[in-house]
């Protein structure tokens, strides 16, 4: 890459990233080259859609997110590691208005630029649930889809300025329901514990 090109594919994501924490994903790819100085042709040479936008802007910080949950699984019992994990992604979501919306809709889109991403999200999200299954500690009637839609859900509803000073109450509810005892989900399907 020509060092002018580099120098405005740096610009453009450093411009992005500041204008997704103001405007959110909806931001309009015009404003977003107008205010990193390029015109909207070069912008979109180097990011041909949105979702490649976001999915170059997002991938460190995904990245460290997934590099997160090994440190976790090598350092903690299954159980606190999840809901530590779910706790980063909520701080994730905070992060950047609008992309869990995003990343729900590419998940299941190989064709999306965000898909890897988001595959990425999934399959450690179901790797930490799957231990603490393992242990005990997490109810046995999930997998890591079900997982995924309640990280999803959750980081859509702390996206939402009325949810969002709740946040930790949402995540205590979340946790709580993955996490539930294994008496209580026996009595709430009706299976008499011993």
């Amino acid at each position: 890459m020509r060092a002018d090109a580099k120098k405005n594919y740096s610009r453009i994501l450093e411009v992005a990233r500041q204008v997704l924490i103001e405007e959110g994903s909806d931001a309009s790819m015009r404003d977003i080259a107008r205010r990193s100085e390029v015109g909207l042709a070069t912008l979109l040479r180097h990011f041909p859609t949105r979702e490649s936008l976001f999915e170059a802007l997002l991938s460190t910080n995904l990245d460290s997110l997934t590099q997160k949950a090994v440190e976790l699984e090598s350092s903690h019992p299954a159980d606190e590691a999840l809901r530590t994990w779910i706790r980063e992604w909520v701080e994730f979501a905070q992060s950047y208005r609008g992309v869990v919306t995003m990343m729900a809709a590419a998940h299941t889109d190989p064709a999306s630029a965000l898909y890897a991403s988001c595959a990425a999200v999934h399959s450690t999200s179901a790797r930490l649930l799957s231990n603490a299954q393992a242990e005990g500690t997490a109810r046995p009637d999930m997998n890591g889809d079900d997982l995924f839609a309640l990280m999803t859900a959750l980081g859509w509803a702390v996206d939402q300025p009325s949810f969002a000073p709740r946040a930790d109450h949402l995540v205590h509810l979340i946790t709580s329901t993955v996490f539930a005892s294994r008496v209580n989900f026996q009595i709430s399907n009706g299976v008499r514990s011993q």
